[in-house]
């Protein structure tokens, strides 16, 4: 049984980290027995061609992919191009956004032929075999499919031990690729949340009760992670603060090894506390980020956030006296959001701020699922679209009777602006020659990351990273080993509309920092990403 996955396209913009939901769907089906092959769409470019080549090649029985809603058109159209190429195989969709909009899915979009939802690793498991058997889908637990002219759906609680789960198998996932652009990689420590926010469907995914991973086994693939040259890892955990034992355990854990790694989590404003906060330091804990939503005290009681304003002062003031660095994260317009509720965010983010606490802005998404759009006419509120691909919380697709969608935009744009001008003035001072290394790093490396992923979008390696041992063309270099990255250089400075400069400093740094090789094999030079996953 072989069963291809799918990672739809996200923008580099967004930060993303490698699909650790595939890596678990892919760890639970070869843990049963199958063949598994990854498709990441985000650091590799998707085209008919690479699908028409990997189905031919792998020749899988099976095909999913996983979305959220800002990827779920490009997952449906992945999706329809194998059915086109291939009309036998059979589809499945997964991810929160088709985990809440199953009927619809299954009702619009022909080449799906199955929704998986919640959490999926039984679940895939239970259809692939099934699909293998060529049994009935009505009993595989947890997914939704079309029988004759309805809609079946089957439930699945979720799974109530974690440490049942085989680890991910990130060892099909083009790792080296992500950590070439400097993204961090993703794990978690447990799953689950009993909060009730109604702009948030993790509830509803993965359970209200919080379920806990053995913390040795955490910390196992924290050391593997690590060991891959990650410099940043993250626990993506809703709540890893929530249970002080269980984040206790987990850094302990961390300083008995003497495992050396950067790290930074998620919290509630409402769960932290020194000597938690001073142990996480010591277990490498450089970041935590605080979802506070809004600093309007009436505006936090509407949403059901369960803070205080002070919670969340006393909480930044924490992290700072402990050398761990907060982050804040706002919600912009939320159900009922005012322009005096919006003034009052304002304010506390500048307070929050000159505390030395960083925050950011986000604009409410109303996403399939959540209790706002589920219950849209208790709510202040109008939904403006729903072309999913708008859904990235960076501009509005909301409006509510006291705040304009341009108002919440330019709020945003402003601290995009800023963020620009930050980074401007490295690159003057820069240019002077008045930074360090260190000051200069945020622009040097971001500089590195363009150029890489355009590098990576146009296949720049695949298509021009190779040439006979022996060739005689006239492209530049010294003789030996610097040759063939001068030669490498030399195409993407002709294929990349960067500077020549820029191009030269990032293909070097590739080299250095191991992210791409050389080999000469069968009379041929070849580049190639450093793929490999150190188990």
């Amino acid at each position: 049984m072989r069963v291809l996955l799918i990672n739809p396209f996200y923008p580099i913009s967004e930060t993303p980290s490698p699909p650790l939901g595939l890596a678990y769907l892919a760890g639970a089906l070869e843990a049963a027995g199958m063949a598994v092959k990854v498709l990441d769409c985000v650091v590799s470019p998707f085209s008919d061609d690479l699908l028409s080549s990997l189905l031919e090649e792998f020749k899988p029985d099976l095909a999913g992919a996983t979305a959220v809603t800002m990827t779920v058109d490009h997952a449906l159209t992945v999706l329809e191009r194998i059915k086109a190429l291939d009309p036998g195989i059979p589809t499945v969709l997964g991810g929160p956004h088709a985990t809440f909009c199953a009927a619809d899915i299954l009702a619009s979009f022909p080449q799906v032929d199955a929704v998986v939802r919640g959490e999926g690793e039984r679940s895939l498991v239970a259809l692939a075999h099934a699909v293998d058997a060529r049994s009935p889908w009505n009993r595989v637990p947890g997914i939704a499919f079309r029988e004759k002219d309805r809609v079946v759906t089957t439930d699945l609680p979720p799974l109530a031990d974690l440490n049942e789960l085989p680890p991910p198998a990130r060892h099909g996932i083009p790792l080296g690729r992500y950590r070439a652009l400097g993204m961090p990689v993703s794990m978690t420590t447990s799953r689950g949340c009993p909060f009730k926010c109604i702009f948030c469907v993790g509830r509803k995914m993965v359970g209200a009760k919080v379920r806990y991973r053995d913390p040795v086994r955490v910390v196992e693939e924290m050391a593997a992670l690590s060991r891959l040259g990650f410099h940043q890892i993250n626990l993506a955990d809703d709540l890893f603060t929530a249970n002080r034992d269980h984040c206790l355990a987990v850094c302990n854990e961390i300083m008995e090894r003497g495992l050396k790694v950067n790290w930074t989590s998620f919290a509630r404003v409402d769960t932290v506390a020194r000597q938690t906060l001073e142990a996480m330091r010591r277990a490498g804990c450089t970041t935590i980020s605080f979802g506070i939503e809004s600093g309007s005290p009436e505006m936090l009681k509407r949403i059901k956030k369960g803070i205080t304003l002070e919670q969340a002062r006393k909480a930044m003031q924490l992290c700072l006296d402990c050398g761990i660095e907060p982050h804040a994260s706002f919600i912009l317009g939320l159900p009922g959001e005012t322009s005096e509720t919006l003034r009052q965010t304002l304010d506390f983010g500048e307070t929050l701020q000159n505390m030395g606490a960083n925050h950011g802005f986000h604009i409410l998404a109303p996403f399939p699922g959540t209790d706002i759009r589920e219950r849209l006419e208790k709510y202040d509120l109008q939904i403006l679209s729903d072309d999913w691909r708008e859904y990235h919380a960076n501009r509005a697709v909301v409006r509510t009777a006291g705040v304009a969608p341009e108002t919440m935009d330019a709020i945003v744009i402003e601290s995009e602006k800023e963020f620009d001008r930050w980074l401007a003035k490295i690159g003057r001072r820069r240019a002077m020659g008045l930074t360090d290394e260190k000051e200069a790093w945020p622009l040097t490396r971001l500089e590195h990351t363009v150029v890489i992923y355009d590098m990576m979008m146009k296949r720049l390696i695949e298509n021009r990273g190779f040439w006979p041992v022996d060739a005689s063309d006239d492209d530049p270099g010294q003789p030996g080993e610097e040759l063939p990255a001068e030669r490498l250089i030399q195409r993407a400075t002709e294929d990349l509309d960067h500077p020549a400069q820029r191009i030269r400093a990032a293909i070097e740094f590739a080299v250095t920092e191991n992210y791409l090789e050389v080999t000469e094999t069968s009379g041929w030079v070849r580049w190639s990403w450093v793929e490999g996953f150190v188990r």
